[in-house]
C-alpha cells in the first residue's frame, strides 16, 4: 500500500494548523506534529475530501477519529517532552498515536476492538510509526510498562479508573473525558503524590464510550 501525501494535502493541512491555531492551540510541538501527520490517511477515501476540516468521522466498529481541534487539545494538555514514557487508552484509528509519536513519545497504546487494534498493527509501520500496541481492556491501564509520564484517554469514561491514576508517575498528567453517552468533561489530572491530585476542568465534549472487557 502506498500513501498518498501530495502537495494538496499538505496545504490542506497547513490550512488546518492556522484552523487550529484560531481556536486556541498555541503549543507549537502539538502543531508542528500534526501538520506532519497526513490525517487524511487515517480515513475511508469517502471523506478525503473533509479529511483537514474540524470534524470526527466514522472509522468502523462503533468508533470515530477525533475533531483535530479535540486532538490537538488533549496533546497540549499532556505536555508531552520528548522520550517520554505516554500510555493511550483508545488506538482507534492510530491518528492520536501518531501524533505523539511524531512529537518524539514513546507510546503504549491499548485497544478493546480487534478489528481496529490488527488494523492499526498493519498501518501504523506504513508511516514509519511503530508504537507498542495491545489489545486489551483501557481499564486495566498496561501494569507491565508502567509508571508513565502521561496518560491519554481517547473514549468517553464514565469515572477515572484507579488502575490508571496509580499507573501514573508522580508529577505526571493524565487526561481524560468524563461523563455518559450525553457527554463528557475534559479533565486533565496532575499527580503530585502517590496520594494527592490536582484536577483541571477544560470544557464540554462528545466521545464514543469506553468500553471494558475483550471480545
Amino acid at each position: 500500500m502506498i500513501i498518498k501525501d501530495n502537495f494538496k494535502h499538505k496545504g490542506k493541512r497547513s490550512q488546518m494548523i492556522t484552523m487550529l491555531r484560531e481556536m486556541g492551540i498555541v503549543d507549537e510541538k502539538v502543531l508542528s506534529a500534526m501538520e506532519l501527520i497526513p490525517r487524511h490517511a487515517f480515513l475511508d477515501e469517502a471523506f478525503l475530501e473533509y479529511a483537514y476540516e474540524n470534524k470526527a468521522f466514522q472509522i468502523g466498529e462503533g468508533q470515530t477519529i477525533s475533531q483535530p481541534f479535540t486532538v490537538a487539545l488533549q496533546t497540549s494538555l499532556l505536555a508531552i517532552n520528548k522520550n517520554e514514557k505516554v500510555l493511550e487508552i483508545g488506538t482507534g484509528s492510530g491518528y492520536q498515536t501518531a501524533v505523539l509519536c511524531a512529537m518524539g513519545a514513546r507510546v503504549y497504546s491499548i485497544e478493546r476492538q480487534k478489528v481496529l487494534y490488527d488494523r492499526a498493527k498493519r498501518f501504523l509501520p506504513m508511516l514509519n510509526i511503530n508504537p507498542k500496541l495491545f489489545y486489551g481492556d483501557g481499564y486495566l491501564g498496561q501494569p507491565m510498562f508502567a509508571p508513565f509520564d502521561k496518560i491519554i484517554v481517547t473514549a468517553g469514561a464514565p469515572f477515572i479508573p484507579e488502575q490508571l491514576k496509580t499507573q501514573l508517575k508522580v508529577g505526571g498528567i493524565l487526561v481524560i473525558p468524563v461523563g455518559d453517552s450525553k457527554g463528557q468533561k475534559m479533565y486533565s489530572i496532575l499527580k503530585i503524590s502517590d496520594t494527592a491530585f490536582e484536577t483541571k476542568l477544560h470544557g464540554d465534549f462528545h466521545f464514543v464510550p469506553l468500553l471494558e472487557k475483550k471480545r
